[in-house]
């Protein structure tokens, strides 16, 4: 799988832009603030529907038009296709491939597949529950429409179960609607909790390995799946703490309360674990991802980095460096010292300034300058 072009109007920085990428590595270098992750994000979006950042459709429109448009056209199993996305600040997207509207956005999940590692994803280890199912949901909702079904319908019943908590203080005869929610609730629930089960087992398969290689054979590195609540005793836990949900105006039990362990050696590095270990872990779980995407899918994903590579070491800048050779990757850089210092393969390089892509094709000239 790869990307062959990007064109975008109206996005963020970007008046136009109109770019052709190398299905090998390509390298997009300026300094910062001047667009390099508003062209990661546009593909994330072609790819998700979604912001990487978790921005609205509003917020990635130039700021004084109404509207931006998004194209990208791919290649995936030797045929070519076309993802048109049209954004709108008072309307819901409009997605078309091959010049054909799609209604649910889950049409389009599945036909692009890519890992997003930016330098946030390093302190995902340390960082609260949130983040870790952030990573696990950014990931399922690419590979499996039904858990992205349950997902947003989950979502969805929180929301109104939370607002019903709230309004119970003025109308506390709607009480009897709350079993209602709570039936939905446990249903798309469970379904959640028994994919991210899986999910957690796929991903321990594999980073066993990676990150044993990663740390010279000194660590084992164990992903756990830590539910809230089982599936078995969900219907029982949201029926006994009704009480307190009302009395707190949230939702206290469910999927959305999850969590994933990461144990180095029988440690969790989540609380004893230190900066190396965690960013090591991070780094051997975004690896993970990539062999998942291949696993699940049997096609590569594009990863898509962004100026991750001034976050690491020298040994961990190899490792990564040399575990994507068979990968379609945009890199984004202020500098282009690390490539050079690991005469790394360079396939394609562009300079981003003020929201311009300048292909670059003497290295060396260049950045002598």
């Amino acid at each position: 799988m790869v990307i062959k072009s990007l064109e975008l109007a109206d996005f963020r920085n970007y008046k136009e832009l109109n770019i052709n990428f190398d299905t090998g590595t390509n390298i997009l270098y300026g300094d910062n603030a001047q667009g390099k992750t508003n062209i990661l994000e546009a593909i994330y979006i072609s790819a998700t529907t979604k912001s990487h950042k978790g921005s609205k459709d509003k917020e990635v429109i130039n700021f004084d038009k109404e509207e931006a448009h998004i194209r990208t056209c791919l290649e995936k199993e030797n045929v070519e296709y076309r993802v048109d996305m049209h954004l709108r600040k008072n309307k819901s997207k409009g997605i078309a491939i091959d010049k054909q509207k799609i209604k649910k956005a889950a049409e389009l999940i599945g036909l692009l597949n890519v890992v997003f590692f930016s330098p946030e994803d390093l302190s995902i280890i340390k960082s609260g529950p949130s983040e870790r199912r952030r990573f696990a949901d950014m990931e399922l909702c690419q590979l499996d429409n039904f858990y992205l079904y349950n997902l947003n319908h989950y979502n969805r019943i929180i929301n109104q179960r939370n607002k019903l908590l709230k309004d119970l203080y003025f109308h506390p005869e709607l009480k009897e609607t709350l079993d209602i929610w709570d039936m939905q609730l446990v249903s798309f629930g469970s379904k959640i909790i028994e994919r991210r089960e899986a999910f957690a087992g796929q991903l321990c398969e594999i980073i066993k390995d990676i990150h044993s290689r990663l740390s010279g054979g000194k660590e084992e590195l164990i992903i756990k799946y830590e539910p809230d609540v089982s599936i078995e005793d969900f219907e029982r836990r949201m029926k006994e703490n009704q009480g307190k949900d009302i009395h707190s105006k949230v939702t206290g039990t469910g999927p959305h309360r999850d969590d994933f362990s990461f144990m180095v050696n029988g440690i969790d590095i989540r609380r004893f674990g230190s900066q190396g270990q965690q960013r090591t872990a991070a780094l051997s779980l975004k690896l993970s991802e990539i062999e998942l995407v291949k696993k699940i899918t049997g096609d590569t994903p594009v990863l898509l980095l962004d100026d991750v590579l001034s976050e690491l070491d020298s040994n961990r800048q190899n490792y990564l460096l040399n575990s994507i050779g068979d990968i379609q990757t945009i890199i984004t850089c202020t500098g282009l010292d690390e490539f050079i210092n690991n005469r790394f393969k360079i396939n394609r390089i562009f300079n981003v300034k003020e929201g311009n892509t300048k292909e670059i094709t003497k290295l060396e000239k260049d950045f002598a300058q």
